[in-house]
């Protein structure tokens, strides 16, 4: 049976050769195995295929058969790990609280246990004509956030 523990060890000697990561790794019913892997500056197409070959080569089809995806995780997917919210520092990304607040924002810093997010609201500031730019910094754990996605601009 392959298991995601087979797969990781797998990914894991390849990985050190680089500066790539695992993102996730799943093996769902019928050996179909998934691998989301990235990097500090992007994943190329090539480092998918490196990938590919270097776990396809280490199984044998002749015990057990696979399909094998390996693939970046994509700009609209979550974040699953500290290493990409390191990787995203300095820019906007929409994250929504386990109480389902949404709050959008410039990332500026990243620990292992939080966060800490840039906003700007216009509001009323006593003494002053219309609206000002309000610029706020909220710190929030990883416990209190549900999902975070970077936020697609052109």
């Amino acid at each position: 049976m392959i298991t995601v523990e087979k797969i990781k060890k797998l990914a894991d000697a390849k990985i050190a050769e680089g500066t790539n990561f695992i993102v996730d790794i799943s093996v769902k019913p019928g050996n179909k195995i998934i691998v989301l892997l990235d990097n500090d500056h992007g994943i190329s197409v090539v480092d998918c295929v490196e990938m590919s070959r270097h776990i396809e080569f280490s199984l044998d089809r002749e015990s057990e058969d696979f399909e094998l995806n390996v693939m970046s995780p994509g700009l609209t997917e979550p974040f699953k790990i500290l290493r990409q919210y390191q990787k995203n520092i300095g820019k906007y990304v929409d994250i929504t609280t386990k109480e389902n607040k949404k709050i959008s924002g410039k990332l500026i810093s990243v620990d292992e246990t939080a966060i800490l997010l840039e906003t700007k609201t216009k509001e009323k500031v006593e003494g002053k004509k219309g609206k000002q730019q309000i610029i706020n910094n909220i710190n929030l754990t990883f416990n209190q956030i549900k999902e975070t996605k970077i936020v697609i601009s052109f």
